[in-house]
């Protein structure tokens, strides 16, 4: 059968699905505030992640200019994300502690889109693969990423492809482990830093990585903020440390020669 009702904004945007999403455990007027923030963060990191996957494959092909698009629109997204902590900072301590207890032990540290962006951009924990043990669709993409060589490895095969010398070793490197910070590859980056207008597409890719990079680093940082501010020291609900956690995750960087080029430069 074919539906003749004509399109409304409502239907098109499934709205009515969409806000029966939201289901309080408590009568705690902030939980509501808490459940449509994080759902929305999840609505950002899927939008996130289907960017990537188009820049990934762009820089595949060597179409490196046609991925800046897709990668402007990642930094973009988290920028919404580390604002949206703005919002959650309205919630006072009292006001989480009132709901908290219905929360359990589950916890944002659980989320499997996050930890997908994380593997598609080289930061690499197959730890995190357990979180997902009750959704095999989850774990399974997880699971691809993690498997699927980075945004910064194939940024490295593309900068092979130019005729930059790339060590063997790098190219050749098992995609599933953490990458480590090569000599060679920063040797081979900070010629093209240094010769911006001969390596311009590279050049420019490479500066859209840094900005994801630099907006990654506000959102922890921001993240530890907020979670400071609401609960103090105590312990997180998926059984970390909390405030501690989030603080030893701040050095994290995705793209490293990015970083420590610029001293040499």
């Amino acid at each position: 059968m074919t539906d003749s009702a004509p399109m409304t904004y409502a239907r098109y945007l499934a709205l009515d699905e969409l806000l029966a999403c939201q289901q309080p455990r408590s009568d705690c007027d902030d939980e509501m505030l808490f459940i449509v923030i994080h759902q929305s963060k999840e609505l950002w990191l899927k939008q996130a992640i289907r960017e990537l996957k188009l820049a990934v494959s762009q820089v595949q092909a060597d179409a490196l200019i046609h991925a800046y698009k897709a990668l402007a629109r990642v930094s973009r997204i988290q920028a919404v994300l580390t604002l949206s902590w703005d919002v959650l900072t309205t919630m006072t301590p009292s006001d989480y502690t009132r709901f908290r207890d219905v929360l359990g032990p589950s916890s944002g540290f659980q989320s499997d889109q996050f930890r997908t962006i994380e593997y598609m951009l080289g930061l690499k924990d197959p730890r995190f693969l357990d979180y997902q043990n009750d959704r095999p669709h989850a774990r399974a993409a997880m699971e691809a990423a993690l498997n699927a060589p980075s945004m910064w490895d194939e940024t490295i095969r593309a900068a092979a492809r130019a005729g930059l010398p790339i060590p063997a070793e790098v190219l050749e490197r098992d995609v599933r482990q953490p990458y480590k910070p090569s000599a060679g590859v920063e040797a081979a980056f900070l010629t093209v830093y240094q010769q911006p207008e001969r390596y311009w597409e590279l050049y420019q890719l490479a500066e859209k990585l840094v900005d994801i990079d630099d907006a990654m680093a506000a959102w922890r940082h921001r993240h530890v903020q907020t979670v400071e501010r609401v609960i103090g020291g105590k312990m997180g609900t998926g059984g970390t440390s909390g405030v501690g956690y989030l603080q030893s995750t701040l050095g994290k960087r995705a793209f490293p020669e990015l970083w420590s080029l610029r001293t040499a430069l």
